[in-house]
């Protein structure tokens, strides 16, 4: 297994810890078959076809000894296995490595089609009424949410966002997404008022790193703020507000797409906020629209239940 591979497995588990927040056990075994498939393929990742995972997953079934016991087990083994494929996929097309997703044809048994997780402006609210104002890192962390949200961002462009880049007279932020590509997200009044009074009030009084001193959200030792310490904000803040759903930061910015779409926001528009290189990513959030109108319906119209 080449180095490409055994970096893109590392970047897999991590956002399978963090983003699917998925127990070790199972996080292990999706990157032991992910592994499985890497040592069976002559190619990289990203040059992957369906021929090649069909002719992994008959490989393993070839493997597999009569008794009935052991064909049970191997066929929830094949169920995970294919599942592990799919989401290894769908994790490199969330990267942009990937514009179609080899395993979109590969046969699995059906357990459903899983869409993001998105909260509701309500929940968003409530997650921010559980912090703690009266500590000095509160207004940083509202912050951060307002931000999340507001703009839809990564968390690593939330993490590297500059002060330099920050256009509140004209209501946009310049954010610097993947592959160091440059793009221009109107940022809104609330925003701007939380940013502006976490600055105010917390960052202006932080001795700054020099390496630093360019950088919106910081830790209290005056450095960029970690991308894990955003994840643990997130999850500590769901807690508090007992919302139930799988959610991480990321969820904000699916939160933010799906909001739009559904107030009948452009697609091309939406593309350009949250930096897709294609459209096909984009159009998740197409679907996610239909699933929250097709339960608009089974609520709310008397034929719908």
């Amino acid at each position: 297994m080449n180095d490409n591979w055994n970096n893109l497995i590392e970047d897999f588990k991590f956002y399978l810890t963090l983003e699917r927040s998925m127990s070790e056990n199972s996080v292990e075994a999706y990157v032991r078959d992910i592994s499985k498939f890497a040592l069976f393929t002559n190619k990289e990742a990203i040059d992957t076809t369906i021929s090649d995972l069909n002719n992994f997953v008959e490989q393993l079934r070839n493997e597999r000894t009569q008794s009935d016991e052991e064909i049970l087990l191997s066929s929830r083994s094949q169920a995970r296995l294919i599942s592990g494929l799919k989401s290894f996929f769908y994790f490199l097309i969330q990267e942009e490595l990937i514009k179609e997703d080899p395993t979109e044809l590969l046969e699995a048994p059906k357990i459903g089609k899983k869409l993001p997780e998105v909260l509701s402006v309500y929940e968003i609210d409530l997650m921010q009424s559980k912090i703690d104002l009266s500590k000095p890192e509160g207004h940083r962390n509202k912050a951060i949410i307002e931000t999340l949200y507001s703009c839809g961002l990564r968390v690593s462009e939330l993490i590297n966002l500059q002060i330099s880049n920050l256009y509140f007279n004209d209501s946009y932020i310049i954010v610097k997404g993947k592959g160091k590509k440059q793009r221009i997200v109107p940022v809104g009044e609330r925003a701007v008022e939380e940013i502006m009074y976490y600055t105010e009030h917390y960052r202006n009084h932080l001795v700054v790193s020099p390496e630093s001193s360019d950088i919106l959200f910081l830790n209290r030792r005056g450095k960029k703020i970690s991308r894990v310490m955003i994840f643990s904000i997130v999850k500590d803040l769901a807690k508090k507000a007992e919302i139930r759903k799988n959610i991480s930061p990321h969820t904000f910015r699916h939160s933010f797409a799906t909001h739009l779409i559904e107030g009948g926001a452009d697609l091309r528009a939406v593309q350009e906020m949250l930096g897709h290189e294609s459209i096909i990513t984009t159009e998740i959030y197409t679907h996610i629209d239909r699933e929250y109108l097709k339960q608009v319906v089974n609520d709310y119209h008397p034929r719908g239940k």
